[in-house]
């Protein structure tokens, strides 16, 4: 486990290098614990383009999804963490390295009547979105270990509001935090958290690039007290209308343990990804159940990044 560590000082903010698409990431998920309804949320800094990527959406399998995006955030100055114009604030806190985190914003929104509008350019309908979430650790923080970049299980509490409609959040979630070049229409990926109804959780990135594909991800088994690197790893998708996957399976190999699973994707929140040269990818993103072959179930996220071919 040892190149697995997290270097705390790594929560805060790092120094870009010249590339265009230098990027520094901070992204974090949950789902409530009545498995009703969940969000995802993103800030993505671009230093050198001087803007802040905002990327929110709260979904239900019963709820209209709520879409918040904002690609021209000013980036915040310095080793700062608060991203805000004439009408965003994204207020990011390291209440304490590697144990809590917080996100913190109000931000225009958008109730889409269907997810696959985002990719058309549909609006939904005007609303606000405000939510106060923390993040606290529920497992071992794991970096990766051929990039910067850490994953870590946590325990997600604090309310969001939708207009005139405050809902409470008691559920369980993952973040991550990464920093480097990172070109979103290169080549895809899927990445995935969950947490099975034992505690454990699995974790999982399939880098899918042009002849070539590799895995990263774990097995953390708090009954074992066991954080297993996964040393191989199979994931296969069958795509639905607009590219949605309908359904998934994982098969993921540790030293010590296996571990296949079937994912059902519950509701997708959804965004389309622009670069400035013309180039985009769809980015379906979903909140899933996830069925163990043993029969464990557990719930989480899932994406798939789908850059248009050139």
């Amino acid at each position: 486990m040892s190149d697995h560590i997290v270097d705390p000082s790594d929560e805060q903010r790092h120094v870009p290098d010249p590339d265009d698409l230098w990027n520094e990431s901070y992204y974090a998920d949950f789902v409530n614990g009545d498995g009703g309804w969940g969000g995802w949320l993103r800030l993505g800094l671009y230093p050198n383009r001087q803007v802040a990527w905002w990327t929110t959406y709260i979904v239900g399998p019963d709820r209209a999804g709520v879409c918040s995006v904002n690609y021209t955030v000013p980036v915040p100055a310095g080793s700062g963490l608060v991203a805000s114009d004439t009408d965003t604030r994204i207020a990011l806190e390291v209440i304490e390295p590697l144990k809590a985190f917080r996100i913190a914003a109000q931000a225009p929104a958008e109730v889409m009547a269907r997810p696959e509008d985002v990719y058309a350019g549909v609006p939904g309908t005007p609303v606000t979105l405000d939510l106060d979430l923390t993040w606290t650790t529920d497992g071992q923080p794991y970096h990766y270990e051929l990039t910067t970049r850490y994953e870590i299980p946590c325990l997600v509490s604090g309310t969001v509001t939708i207009g005139d409609e405050t809902l409470t959040v008691e559920g369980q979630g993952q973040r991550d935090h990464s920093w480097g070049v990172r070109d979103w229409w290169a080549f895809g990926w899927c990445w995935s958290s969950a947490r099975l109804d034992d505690g454990t959780r699995v974790h999982l990135a399939d880098i899918r690039m042009p002849d070539f594909r590799v895995g990263f991800g774990y097995l953390q088994v708090p009954s074992a007290g066991e954080v297993l690197p996964v040393t191989s790893l199979d994931v296969t998708e069958e795509l639905g209308a607009h590219g949605f996957p309908v359904s998934a399976r994982i098969e993921i190999e540790t030293e010590v343990r296996s571990l296949g699973i079937d994912v059902t994707p519950l509701a997708f929140g959804p965004v389309l990804l622009r670069n400035d040269d013309g180039r985009t990818s769809d980015f379906p993103r979903a909140m899933v159940r996830y069925r163990a072959d043993d029969g464990r179930e557990g719930m989480g996220w899932i994406e798939w990044n789908q850059p248009a071919p050139a």
